[in-house]
């Protein structure tokens, strides 16, 4: 009996076949369909930038501001203008939809143990850094020589690490925290930053953002005191926000990729 027992028990775990092991997942950025951004708060109505001007949603800041802006603005006590009110809406212009219309700025590669709970996820998104614009010439110009020095340092990365539990909010939306590292101006430091994501029809959307106190950009990412003036130094400006709207894709799927 015992035999015949073990006998069918074989029989039984042969007919079920090897164990199904999910196997890791290689997902990259779509370059066309994802944007990277940056917000000055209180922005001041024009300290804002994006790599995907082409975007219907996004509007560039007032131009033509004169070298006295500053003074004009640390002299006005209303709440227009340049006044000193921090900003609720970050992103000032998030996009609708993502369309197929950025500059291709944005790149990247990461792998999923599992995209249903995107578990054991890591990798890194790049942003050319030359290419965030604020709409206006000059003004980009002058951060991209004079704060960011994209000469030396041409790229912004985000080097994921991992995520932490997702809840879902709603539909399939789902949001959570990621871990990992902000490599700026040539400086590494830990990062942490709220996650959203769910299933758009171009791909899985992904959208993220961070505070850097302003402070820091003089003191921990090294940038010029002299160029950010009395943005830093006279306390005009208080957080430095980053932040990325990618859609990601299957390797080998992405926009343009053949």
């Amino acid at each position: 009996m015992r035999v015949a027992a073990l006998v069918l028990t074989m029989i039984g775990l042969s007919m079920a076949g090897p164990r199904q092991v999910r196997a890791q997942q290689n997902l990259v950025v779509d370059p066309q369909l994802s944007l990277a951004w940056w917000q000055i708060n209180p922005h001041l109505s024009h300290l804002w930038a994006t790599t995907c001007p082409g975007d219907p949603s996004w509007r560039a800041g007032d131009g033509g501001k004169g070298i006295g802006w500053a003074q004009q603005y640390l002299s006005m006590r209303s709440k227009t203008g340049y006044a000193n009110v921090k900003d609720t809406i970050i992103p000032l212009y998030p996009r609708r939809r993502a369309r197929a219309v950025c500059d291709q700025a944005v790149s990247g590669n990461l792998v999923a143990n599992d995209t249903t709970k995107w578990s054991g996820i890591h990798g890194t998104i790049t942003v050319d850094a030359n290419k965030l614009t604020t709409g206006m010439a000059m003004r980009d110009k002058y951060a991209r020589e004079s704060i960011l020095n994209t000469g030396s340092f041409p790229t912004v990365k985000f080097k994921i690490d991992s995520i932490g539990p997702l809840t879902k909010v709603r539909g399939d939306t789902m949001q959570g925290t990621v871990y990992g590292i902000l490599e700026l101006h040539g400086v590494s430091q830990p990062m942490k930053s709220p996650v959203k994501t769910w299933r758009d029809p171009m791909g899985r959307r992904v959208t993220a953002k961070f505070m850097i106190p302003a402070g820091d950009m003089i003191d921990v990412y090294r940038m010029s005191k002299y160029s950010l003036g009395l943005g830093v130094g006279g306390t005009v400006w208080e957080e430095l926000w980053l932040g990325v709207d990618v859609i990601l894709k299957p390797a080998g799927t992405a926009t343009g990729q053949t």
